[in-house]
């Protein structure tokens, strides 16, 4: 993966912690999709990680991201995955 790229995705994970209060208050704004409030804050976070990763392959790559570096990207989310939910206390 492009340096530039992974440390904005690293960026981005920890931002994600900072944004939690915006998170939990999605969760608690959706009655229905509270019962799961885990899987569904999760999705939230892992929502807002694709899209930058997207965001910032076109940014500063120029252009969309290949399977290869999209593998890579779900290779980071797989071994941050428990940072991101103890971040959140989700887990």
């Amino acid at each position: 993966m492009d340096k530039q790229l992974e440390v904005k995705l690293n960026q981005k994970i920890n931002e994600v912690a900072d944004k939690s209060d915006e998170i939990f208050k999605i969760i608690k704004s959706l009655d229905e999709l509270k019962t799961h409030s885990d899987s569904f804050g999760y999705g939230i976070i892992i929502g807002r990680l694709y899209n930058s990763f997207y965001y910032q392959c076109r940014r500063i790559l120029k252009r969309n991201p290949t399977s290869d570096e999209f593998n890579e990207f779900l290779d980071v989310l797989s071994k941050k995955q428990k940072e991101i939910l103890n971040s959140l206390k989700l887990s």
